[in-house]
């Protein structure tokens, strides 16, 4: 500030715009700094002498490894440097680093430091604070042997270990992020190089999305102008967004990164529904592929109205917000289009033409003949119209001269596009298309089964058809109309001409006047407001993507570098296989490089235990990661009784007064509308969740409700209940129903030894 007055006395126009930009970026820093507040300081190392004395641009020595000498031979050293790590750097006024941001190179012995390979780090130090209140110091030592001194005093050591004071907090609705206590692996993760492919295994609790998360926030601070594309990260869940959506804040960026879940990824609609597991079966499969493309030239037949619904008026805003329009009966059955003309008459050079039904569905199917988009095929389609009508017409013969028999079609062809006839049969006999359209006519099951023939089974057919009747999306009727909307293309739209004064048109001054180009800061939000491309994207849980949806994705990062996060032993897609295919599809020829977490820092052993019996059923041979703790409670098992809903309700009371943090109930998915009701009263700490729906999240405790039926949900229902047992941070109780079989002690059948 001390700087922008001194700038300000200077009295020129430059000087005082310096003086403003200057005050108005202390400003916004200053902002940053206040939001950042929270854990703002959150680390330090105290280092050796390096072997260098080369800085970083963050003002650092950049040394790994430790000088000759800095290391006495009786085993003593002095500390030579100190680092405080941070959520973002600051510099004093002679700009020497007060705090390291936490994603600067100078960082990273903070995270990668172990007592194997210490480098230069002697100690390491997390605080865990709230507001200005510091609730807690903790010590590792890096080089337990060596005595060392800092300023003429040995070096102190405070804490029973940082990493397991971070596990002990409750946890909340909201996830934390883990900057303070990124172990070596993650970090090796989230610093990997950006070029082509970062794929990333890990088993329940070894911290993926957290790592994910992180990753993004680092790549943007390592090359902010190659990431200004921005960064997509696709979230199985809504549930999962909001539990994830604060961290990238707290971590220095926003507005850059877009977390978005499956189901919103196509602009204007979200999904609300979850489809029974037979049913997303053909949704999400590479076969809905061929349908929807036999659909969409199909629909064309249709003519306007086509896919519209009985009591859909014509002020509904569905279609406008990318909904299909309904009327009061979610399941009315969708109104009969209005047919298509099957005759087309033009007057042209006084003479009456017409074009009969079986010409027209001769130049329909010319028109089709390609690979295009349906509606970029419209344009073909009036082409091939005024060509037959030109034959028709006899005109061709007239002269013989090339320009003025060109001149001759040009005239016919204007004067037929500019009868009203002419374009009213073009708008019914060719509409433009929409996918919810083609969508809502795909819910007539008769027109479906013409379309499916020979892809889906009459009983598959009937059960899309149903589904797609409902007033509102499910998850994998959003990857269908993200495939529609690039089968059917979107027509091009005329440029709006800028508005003139009406004296520019009177004088032709519109072609001197210079159009005012958009700002730097216009166009950005444009940009981002248009966005359908990023420049690196990354998948949380990619083991549950199906086909149609890789698909979906991969439309959104053609150009861009992945970063691929999952667990095949957590997958919830029944053919994993087919998935592996579409994903490679999406991913194109991109060299891979490969990860994988070992550590589990969620679950306690005796939970983990437990988790890996059902693992050895769901994917026999796999191995499960290693708990890093144990808490000394074993997982609690109840017989249901007469009233299952009475169980769970006192399954989850005890378990508030027993954790401070949250409980998850997790359920069949049919049942969450009844968990809910079971749980009513109990407070917000307690939540009822579907078992797909607990993917990535964590609670303090949880309540698993029914193994079998969980189990029994669709062929993947193993390993859904292998993610379902992993959720818990402390303690876990599974209540058991008829279908579980439990022995005298409750445990159910799955479960037992």
């Amino acid at each position: 500030m001390n700087d922008a007055a001194k700038r300000g006395q200077v009295g020129t126009p430059g000087a005082l715009a310096e003086r403003d930009a200057q005050v108005f970026r202390a400003g916004v820093h200053l902002n940053r700094l206040n939001n950042e507040f929270e854990d703002f300081l959150f680390g330090r190392i105290d280092l050796l002498l390096g072997k260098d004395g080369k800085k970083g641009p963050d003002g650092a020595y950049t040394a790994v490894e430790p000088a000759e000498g800095a290391v006495r031979d009786d085993n003593t050293a002095d500390i030579a440097e100190t680092l405080h790590i941070g959520r973002i750097g600051v510099l004093d006024q002679d700009y020497a680093p007060l705090v390291i941001d936490w994603r600067a190179p100078a960082a990273a012995p903070f995270y990668r430091s172990t007592p194997v390979d210490p480098g230069r780090v002697v100690r390491r130090r997390v605080i865990r604070s709230k507001g200005r209140r510091v609730l807690g110091v903790e010590d590792d030592l890096m080089r337990p042997e060596l005595t060392a001194s800092l300023d003429g005093d040995e070096l102190p050591v405070i804490g029973d270990g940082a990493l397991m004071a971070a596990l002990g907090q409750a946890r909340t609705h909201t996830m934390r992020d883990i900057v303070a206590s990124i172990q070596a692996e993650q970090d090796l993760v989230i610093r990997a190089p950006a070029a082509s492919v970062t794929y990333v295994e890990g088993g329940p609790g070894t911290g993926k999305t957290a790592v994910a998360l992180h990753r993004a926030a680092y790549l943007l601070y390592q090359d902010r102008r190659r990431y200004a594309g921005g960064i997509l990260i696709v979230s199985p869940t809504p549930l999962l967004v909001a539990y994830t959506e604060g961290v990238l804040p707290s971590l220095g960026e926003e507005g850059q990164v877009a977390i978005r879940a499956i189901g919103s990824l196509v602009d204007g609609t979200e999904a609300t529904l979850y489809d029974s597991p037979s049913v997303a079966r053909a949704k999400g499969s590479y076969r809905m592929l061929k349908v929807l493309r036999k659909a969409a030239r199909g629909a064309l037949e249709l003519g306007p109205g086509a896919g519209t619904r009985a009591g859909a008026g014509a002020g509904h805003v569905g279609a406008a917000a990318g909904q299909l329009a309904f009327g009061d009966d979610g399941d009315a059955p969708p109104q009969a289009p209005v047919a298509p003309p099957t005759r087309l008459r033009v007057v042209a050079f006084g003479r009456r033409l017409e074009l009969e039904a079986a010409e027209l569905e001769h130049i329909r199917r010319s028109a089709l003949g390609g690979t295009a988009p349906v509606n970029l095929l419209r344009p073909r389609a009036r082409k091939l119209l005024l060509d037959a009508l030109w034959a028709q017409s006899g005109a061709a013969g007239r002269h013989s001269d090339p320009e003025l028999a060109a001149e001759l079609r040009s005239s016919f062809d204007e004067d037929i596009t500019a009868e009203d006839a002419f374009i009213d049969f073009l708008d019914a006999w060719w509409p433009e298309l929409t996918p919810q359209a083609v969508l809502a006519a795909m819910a007539d099951e008769r027109r479906l089964g013409r379309w499916a023939r020979r892809v889906l089974n009459p009983g598959e057919v009937r059960k899309v058809a149903r589904s797609l009747r409902r007033d509102r999306y499910s998850v994998h009727d959003i990857a269908m109309l993200d495939e529609l909307q690039a089968v059917l293309g979107a027509p091009a739209r005329p440029r709006k001409k800028r508005d003139l004064d009406p004296l520019d048109q009177l004088t032709g001054l519109e072609e001197l006047m210079p159009v005012r180009e958009e700002s730097q800061r216009e166009r950005a939000e444009r940009l981002a407001q248009e966005r359908t491309e990023y420049a690196h994207v990354i998948v949380d849980e990619a083991q549950d993507l199906t086909p149609m949806q890789w698909r979906m994705v991969g439309r959104r990062g053609r150009h861009a570098t992945w970063t691929v996060v999952g667990d095949p032993a957590q997958s919830s897609w029944s053919d994993p296989d087919e998935a592996a295919e579409a994903r490679d599809e999406a991913l194109g020829t991109r060299p891979r490089r490969r990860f994988r977490l070992t550590v589990n820092y969620r679950n306690p052993a005796e939970i983990a235990e437990l988790a890996a019996k059902v693992l050895a059923l769901a994917m026999p041979g796999s191995e499960s990661p290693s708990a890093v703790r144990s808490t000394g409670i074993r997982p609690r098992f109840a017989a249901a009784g007469d009233s299952l809903a009475k169980s769970v309700r006192a399954a989850a009371e005890r378990l508030l007064d027993q954790v401070d943090g949250t409980v998850g109930v997790v359920v069949a998915m049919n049942r969450r509308a009844e968990a809910a009701r079971w749980l009513d009263g109990l407070g917000d700490r307690v939540v009822a969740l579907g078992s797909l729906e607990a993917k990535g999240l964590e609670y303090d405790a949880t309540v698993v409700v029914s193994p079998a039926e969980i189990a029994d949900e669709s062929p993947a229902g193993l390993r859904v209940l292998y993610v379902a047992l992993t959720r818990a941070t402390q303690q876990l109780t599974v209540v058991s129903g008829e279908r579980d079989e439990p022995d005298a002690a409750g445990v159910p059948d799955l479960l037992r030894d």
